[in-house]
């Protein structure tokens, strides 16, 4: 077996807390730390074994971590730490803004180049696996459309978008999708859907005190890349209800490919996951990728890749020769 691979966490929140998880089921994968911008010795972690320290202390540990997995979030995080730890270490993230992807991948790309660094871009679900099945539908059916899908489920990177509104206390957006365009879909109808008519979102919102309730809702609603796009409903809850109701992080969707081969065949290829946990299944698929930016990097394969760029195989614990004679 290969060395372990020597693996950080910067941010301890829901996922980074997924992330240590996540690490303990990996057999080839070890700990060395977990980097946070609020006090170290107020974490925490799972293990209590587990060292925490200072972000600001992360360039001492140049040589001695193989790879960075980010737990930050999409909306302010990311875009600062992607760049400036791409600098130092081999990364992975799970930045979700669709619509900045290219240029968050360039300036990742230029620091990582830069630095001889391997860094992993929008890792998870969507983007990530959710990615994939769409380039698979495109490629083995040309001739088709694309749906996809998300929920009913709590995101993790609206609801941080949530949290970010001054006045917001605490607040967490589920995503729902319309039962009635997935049937339409799944009919094979290939129907012409808007952003609008495929999903719904609701937020639950914990106001601060003295915060102008009317206010928060016009920023949450017309928020450009998260709400402004759809119908946004805003409720307003109580601390008590928020912690009673909303604690738990299902999540789920569907990717489908409505095509046609030969003579007009109707085709449907559909990837689905019904997630327990949204944040616990990101974390497992930050830490297969992590192992992925390790190897591309020994191989000489630098700058910023998404999940498109990776091989599978390069996500398992087990060799080449294993994968082939298990799997194939």
């Amino acid at each position: 077996m290969e060395q372990a691979i020597k693996v950080g966490i910067v941010g301890y929140g829901n996922l980074g807390k997924g992330v240590e998880a996540a690490l303990k089921r990996a057999p080839d994968m070890e700990l060395v730390g977990v980097f946070t911008r609020r006090e170290p010795s107020g974490l925490r972690l799972l293990d209590p074994a587990t060292p925490a320290y200072r972000l600001a202390e992360i360039d001492a540990f140049h040589e001695k971590i193989d790879v960075l997995i980010l737990c930050g979030g999409s909306k302010q995080d990311l875009p600062k730490q992607g760049p400036a730890l791409a600098a130092l270490f081999n990364t992975v993230d799970s930045f979700d803004t669709h619509a900045k992807i290219p240029e968050y991948f360039d300036a990742v790309d230029r620091a990582a180049r830069q630095a001889g660094t391997t860094a992993i871009i929008s890792v998870g679900w969507d983007p990530g696996l959710f990615s994939l099945n769409r380039l698979f539908g495109e490629a083995i059916l040309p001739e088709g459309d694309t749906y996809t899908f998300w929920g009913k489920g709590l995101s993790q990177g609206h609801s941080d978008a949530v949290r970010r509104v001054p006045g917001v206390k605490a607040g967490v957006q589920y995503t729902i999708p319309s039962p009635e365009a997935i049937a339409q879909v799944r009919s094979g109808a290939r129907p012409t859907l808007t952003t609008r008519e495929k999903h719904r979102r609701e937020c639950y919102v914990v106001l601060e005190d003295g915060a102008d309730p009317a206010e928060v809702e016009r920023q949450i609603v017309t928020m450009p890349h998260y709400f402004a796009d759809y119908d946004t409903t805003v409720h307003f809850i109580s601390e008590e209800e928020l912690r009673r109701d909303h604690a738990a992080m299902p999540h789920g969707g569907f990717v489908i490919r409505s095509g046609s081969t030969g003579e007009g065949t109707a085709q449907l290829m559909e990837f689905s996951l019904k997630l327990g946990s949204n944040s616990e299944f990101t974390a497992s698929v930050l830490v297969a990728y992590a192992r992925a930016a390790y190897r591309l990097n020994r191989r000489g394969r630098i700058g910023a890749k998404t999940v498109l760029d990776v091989a599978p195989g390069l996500l398992s614990p087990k060799s080449p020769e294993q994968l082939r004679k298990e799997l194939l």
